[in-house]
């Protein structure tokens, strides 16, 4: 299973112990891939059982491995005996952190992280900020278009700090900065040994937001949204952003709205029992180069429809709204006029490799294109 699937994966399902090879390409030895799904894995899951999978001669890297956070290792080739054991001693690892963390929560096991998909460089910015902001007390304003994931990213933080025994409680500002609001009252209150989420804080006039400060405990960890910071007091931006990340909206996220699409459609499968063959190419291509209503939201609702009304067969373009004439009907995507031809030539050749199990004779051929044409393509676009 190679990265992305993994994750999407662990999102579904969250595993009780990872085996990770530290090597995915052929030909590689050094371990760079597998030390960054490690750390993606621990940064998503810091109790991840990982058991790490290695050549012979990489004593050196496992090692590594291990002080990186990896459980245990297995060199190849394995016994399969040995490889169980390795297994049954992280699961055992696993089980014995999940009770301590569950008796500190007091309420049963506690909940399986948040986990942020995608495998573009804007991406990885972001979980990079959280895992180094969340263990700290300090305040974060997420910033980025609705539907971008900024309530994702907020409870992920919760689930990475000091306080993730406590109570994440989620809390509309317009109710927050209205004194007279007892139920919002007793929210912030009970925020106090966990974190309290902020919604659209940018939506209150500049009176609304000095009774929110004014209303705002000093010790209390806050994890804020707003589409922006520009319409804020500046003395309410500082206390809720003393450190600021801003979800990228989908279109600035490469190749992550097929990733997306694919884990959409597996989780729809599993939550209303139909089966689903994928996307069609052309599905794929559509997908890539529109820009969604409602953004990663809106690209999940249109994959989970075409699930629930599909047939079993492929997606195709109608079946996700798409492919058809203009309508003025809300909520429709629409194509991104602002798409470079570099962009659609990387997601086409992308798809053909994909959809070829990575043969590239033959998906040169579905691409029209001589081997080494295709073999200079994928070189410019560090496929």
């Amino acid at each position: 299973m190679q990265p992305d699937e993994a994750y999407s994966a662990l999102e579904l399902a969250p595993a009780d112990a990872i085996l990770l090879d530290l090597n995915f390409t052929r030909g590689r030895t050094h371990g760079e891939e597998g030390f960054a799904a490690l750390a993606r894995l621990l940064g998503d899951d810091p109790d991840a059982a990982v058991v790490v999978i290695t050549g012979h001669s990489g004593i050196r890297i496992a090692v590594a491995a291990m002080q990186a956070g990896a459980i245990d290792f297995v060199m190849k080739p394995w016994r399969n005996e040995e490889l169980l054991e390795r297994v049954r001693a992280a699961l055992a690892h696993r089980q014995r952190r999940r009770e301590i963390a569950a008796l500190r929560q007091h309420d049963g096991a506690p909940a399986d992280p948040p986990r942020l998909l995608g495998a573009s460089a804007a991406m990885e910015r972001v979980r990079d900020l959280i895992r180094r902001v969340a263990p700290t007390s300090a305040s974060v304003l997420v910033l980025g278009p609705a539907g971008s994931g900024r309530s994702l990213a907020s409870r992920a933080i919760h689930h990475a700090s000091a306080c993730a025994a406590g109570e994440c409680v989620m809390l509309d500002a317009r109710a927050a900065a209205d004194p007279h609001d007892e139920v919002a009252g007793a929210d912030i209150a009970r925020a106090a040994s966990g974190t309290l989420l902020l919604r659209h804080v940018d939506r209150l006039n500049e009176v609304a937001q000095g009774r929110l400060l004014a209303r705002l405990p000093a010790d209390l960890r806050i994890v804020a949204t707003a589409d922006s910071a520009e319409a804020m007091l500046p003395a309410l931006r500082a206390r809720l952003g003393t450190v600021e990340i801003a979800m990228p909206p989908l279109a600035q996220r490469g190749g992550d709205a097929l990733l997306l699409a694919r884990h959409f459609a597996r989780l729809a499968e599993r939550r209303h029992g139909k089966p689903v063959l994928g996307f069609t190419p052309e599905a794929e291509v559509a997908i890539a180069v529109t820009r969604w209503s409602d953004d990663v939201r809106g690209l999940a609702q249109a994959v989970e429809r075409a699930v629930v009304l599909g047939d079993g067969g492929p997606i195709g373009e109608v079946d996700l709204g798409l492919g058809q004439p203009a309508s003025d009907t809300p909520g429709e995507a629409v194509v991104a006029a602002s798409l470079s031809l570099e962009d659609s030539e990387r997601t086409l050749i992308a798809a053909a490799l994909k959809r070829h199990g990575f043969n590239v004779s033959r998906a040169a051929d579905d691409l029209g294109l001589s081997r080494a044409a295709l073999y200079r393509r994928m070189a410019k676009h560090g496929l």
